[in-house]
């Protein structure tokens, strides 16, 4: 199917309308078939199925799908993936400083198809309903800005498809590896975030590197969004010193700690003092929803109103062969671990695959799509979000401001 003209129609499309209560407790959704039109990418009407309508207009037909707001990759590795190319397992490794000197010499041998893979990868997320996307991007001193310069061209093909953020992210570490002017070069090119790793078990100076990451992001008013992967003491030390930085920059809102498995190791009455921190400062977390050993708290950060993102980390790299790129199975993962397993927490669960954008609201009121909205959604055989986050059906068709980025719907 090529993709519309900038008017319109889609119908009968399932949206929901609200929940059912038994005895005060939700016990299911309800929904209602409805018409929609699209112009120039954005929802100008939403009407019932009964309501006439132009027949000058093409028009596309759910036949009864649901339709869900598109999904949101919060971290991932496009630049560096073995996806698209010949099976290959994780690389052993017993440090990250083995992973380091790996990095190395496997860089510079895919390079050459870094931005095809990028390409395929891209394709891989649409085709499971995620149109945003923050990718980290190797910059170090194997490859300097090449990774970055590939990664900029295969986004830029699929400007129409896919939204996107871009962190300049010294995976080597920013002092380890002498990298604080490349970092600077690639803010230059358009970077909207810089990162950071490890700062006190790379860097080796938890101070200089955290105030040296901030201070990259204040000179070109950009995001940050540091992988901290330190446990324990070292791993809260690191996140409530940043809140610091944070609050001492002004950087409020603009911050992300990816990972944060020391989040874990705390008690609950510190975990709540360091939540309501974290809220309070606009600090984000992005959370791959591991299935070892380490369950983030992700009930009692959001409790807290922390906001907490999902990402796929690594899809079949050198890293892990484990990410298959769906980003409402990290959401299904999530409702498995902590026991979500009724209409209303499944249906709230949603909110980890959107970046908080539900159909219904807590109290069931409906909230999305309304007129005015991007005509950004995903459109499943479901009955509802629950269902949806539980049983994770196919993704027919997936819309980004409009344009058809991924399947089709049948034209009527």
């Amino acid at each position: 199917m090529k993709n519309p003209k900038n008017s319109y129609l889609l119908l009968n499309v399932l949206l929901e309308s609200g929940y059912k209560y038994e005895n005060g407790q939700v016990v299911a959704t309800e929904t209602k078939l409805h018409n929609i039109e699209v112009e120039n990418g954005i929802i100008i009407k939403i009407e019932d199925t009964n309501t006439p309508y132009s027949r000058d207009k093409d028009c596309y037909d759910a036949k009864g799908m649901l339709l869900l707001p598109a999904f949101k990759e919060m971290h991932i590795h496009l630049d560096k993936t073995y996806y698209g190319g010949p099976w290959r397992a994780g690389a052993n490794r017993k440090s990250i400083f083995d992973m380091i000197e790996f990095e190395e010499k496997i860089l510079p041998e895919l390079l050459p198809t870094a931005q095809e893979r990028s390409e395929k990868l891209i394709e891989l997320i649409l085709s499971y309903g995620s149109t945003y996307v923050r990718s980290h991007c190797n910059i170090d001193q194997t490859v300097g800005l090449k990774n970055l310069e590939k990664l900029k061209a295969a986004l830029e093909k699929y400007s129409d498809k896919v939204s996107h953020e871009i962190v300049a992210f010294p995976q080597h570490g920013l002092l380890h590896s002498n990298v604080e002017g490349l970092l600077r070069e690639a803010m230059e090119l358009g970077v909207t975030h810089v990162g950071g790793l490890d700062p006190t078990i790379v860097d080796g100076n938890m101070e200089n590197s955290l105030e040296t990451m901030v201070q990259i992001a204040v000179d070109y008013n950009a995001g940050i969004d540091i992988h901290l992967h330190e446990g324990g003491e070292t791993g809260i030390k690191a996140i409530n010193r940043l809140a610091d930085f944070t609050e001492e920059a002004g950087l409020e809102g603009k911050v992300t700690i990816s990972h944060a498995f020391s989040l874990a190791s705390l008690s609950e009455e510190s975990g709540i003092k360091l939540a309501n921190r974290l809220a309070s400062l606009g600090i984000s977390i992005a959370s791959t929803v591991p299935i070892g050993k380490t369950i983030m708290p992700i009930p009692l950060l959001q409790r807290q109103g922390v906001e907490v993102l999902l990402g796929n980390d690594s899809i079949t790299d050198h890293w892990s062969p484990f990410g298959v790129g769906d980003i409402l199975q990290k959401a299904h993962l999530a409702a498995q671990l902590n026991g979500w397993s009724n209409e209303y927490h499944l249906s709230r669960a949603l909110s980890l695959a959107t970046r908080g954008i539900t159909p219904l609201d807590k109290e069931g009121n409906q909230i999305w799509p309304r007129v005015g909205d991007e005509a950004t959604a995903v459109f499943v055989p479901a009955s509802c979000s629950a269902e949806a986050v539980a049983r994770l059906p196919k993704r027919v068709a997936v819309l980004h401001k409009g344009v058809f980025s991924s399947g089709a719907l049948d034209k009527k």
